[in-house]
């Protein structure tokens, strides 16, 4: 079985659509919190198991022997790193054929990183075949809000020229799933980022040329970038968090091109200019 671990969040459910282009239903199985959530899916014939990251015992059915598991990362900030043991040493126990983990570039030092860098030795140490997924940032992370960037008129940050070498979250589960139902990646470590890097002042440019508005990138000391996302209704830690990743990207660690996901994929990533139009619907 294929099994995909958050399968209804943004992430995993592009995944398991794209194991579902790919393989029989009945070989698929996600492992998420609610049942109703995934209801859609289990209508489908993908195997449903309701698992709590909190509670490593209702881990105990949730994998199998020789089962291909994506462990994708959870979204709760300071709690992953005891989630995600529970998770691999479920997995562990289990003897699964291979465990794949999303995590981050390799090159990111931002505090984002710690819990994706403890769980890579989680995994590693776990004894399991393994698969490193170190996603680079999404398009989207920018894009969610595209109309509302495009109406206020400003990107806003405290990156200055940094890059960012992203892709659209479509084009990092082709990778999972290329790497889930294909051979030859045990004990792989792919660096996983869009073809280009961009630019904040870049990005501020597709919006405008795709909109036909006037915007511009405005780049701000941290602490006023801080201010303003705080301003916006951002709880103040993770304005921090999204702060600290702007720092990192002036530093360059998200703007490495290797390859990896183009590869992976069989194909190019989708360029920023694509994914902007999609989020403008343009």
């Amino acid at each position: 079985m294929y099994v995909v671990t958050g399968a209804t969040g943004q992430l995993g459910r592009l995944v398991v659509e794209g194991l579902l282009a790919t393989v029989p239903a009945g070989e698929v199985a996600v492992a998420v919190r609610s049942a109703e959530k995934a209801a859609d899916l289990a209508a489908r014939g993908v195997a449903v198991r309701v698992v709590d990251y909190d509670r490593p015992e209702s881990l105990a059915g949730a994998f199998a022997a020789g089962d291909r598991v994506l462990l994708i990362s959870g979204n709760e900030l300071g709690r992953r790193i005891p989630q995600h043991r529970a998770v691999v040493e479920a997995a562990a126990a289990a003897g699964v054929a291979l465990l794949a983990y999303t995590s981050i570039l390799g090159a990111a030092t931002f505090r984002l990183a710690d819990e994706h860098q403890a769980t890579e030795e989680l995994v590693r140490a776990s004894g399991l075949p393994y698969v490193l997924l170190r996603n680079g940032w999404y398009a989207e992370n920018y894009l969610d809000d595209a109309a509302g960037t495009v109406e206020r008129g400003v990107v806003l940050g405290s990156a200055g020229d940094g890059r960012v070498a992203g892709a659209p979250r479509r084009d990092y589960a082709a990778a999972a799933v290329a790497v889930l139902t294909g051979e030859g990646h045990e004990n792989t470590v792919y660096e996983l980022s869009g073809d280009t890097a961009w630019s904040l002042g870049e990005l501020a440019a597709e919006l405008a040329q795709a909109s036909g508005r006037r915007v511009e990138h405005r780049n701000v000391p941290a602490p006023d970038h801080l201010a303003a996302l705080v301003g916006a209704g951002l709880p103040e830690g993770f304005a921090e968090v999204l702060v600290d990743v702007d720092a990192g990207i002036a530093r360059g660690e998200l703007a490495g091109t290797p390859g990896d996901l183009a590869r992976l994929i069989g194909r190019p990533t989708v360029p920023l200019a694509v994914s902007v139009r999609a989020a403008l619907g343009a």
